[in-house]
């Protein structure tokens, strides 16, 4: 069971993020995080099962758009142009990670946790995981105007499940 986040992180989630170390920790593969609207809750997450946490090996919050170029070398115009929530940047932020890192899985997540600009829809995020063995995924997800918190978990929830599949 994860520590500091326990009183508030469902019981699945916690499951979820045992599992992705420990299957981590058997193949000897490292893992890396690239979050935005999630602040470096998953980060958090995977470094806090005890026993399992050497299988993490850095996180990157990349909350404004200087961030993931600075950070992750992605192009300014990139995220000028298919915007900072899009499929586009979630897959540029997580093979950002992979190359910025020594991990071989990278995870990314982007979104509008809640309310943002008047044309932002809350609850939309893109997710994306890069490793070194495939294809870079992504999934867009619309967890809908449920607030910050809720959001959040379920974007841990998806993008260990991410991570999971690419184990």
């Amino acid at each position: 069971m994860s520590e500091t986040l326990s009183p508030v992180l469902p019981d699945s989630v916690d499951a979820a993020a045992r599992i992705v170390l420990e299957r981590a920790c058997r193949r000897k593969l490292r893992l890396a995080t690239a979050e935005s609207c999630t602040g470096g809750l998953l980060a958090s997450l995977l470094t806090d099962v005890e026993g399992a946490a050497h299988a993490f090996e850095r996180g990157f919050v990349v909350y404004s758009n200087e961030a993931k170029a600075a950070m992750l070398g992605i192009d300014p115009q990139l995220i000028e142009s298919a915007g900072p929530v899009s499929e586009a940047v979630a897959r540029a932020m997580a093979e950002g990670a992979l190359r910025k890192s020594m991990a071989q899985v990278a995870v990314s997540v982007t979104g509008f946790a809640g309310q943002g600009a008047p044309e932002d829809e809350p609850g939309l995020v893109h997710f994306a995981c890069a490793s070194e063995r495939g294809a870079t995924r992504h999934r867009e997800r619309h967890f809908g105007d449920i607030g910050r918190g809720p959001v959040r978990i379920e974007c841990m929830r998806e993008a260990l499940e991410m991570l999971d599949e690419a184990l």
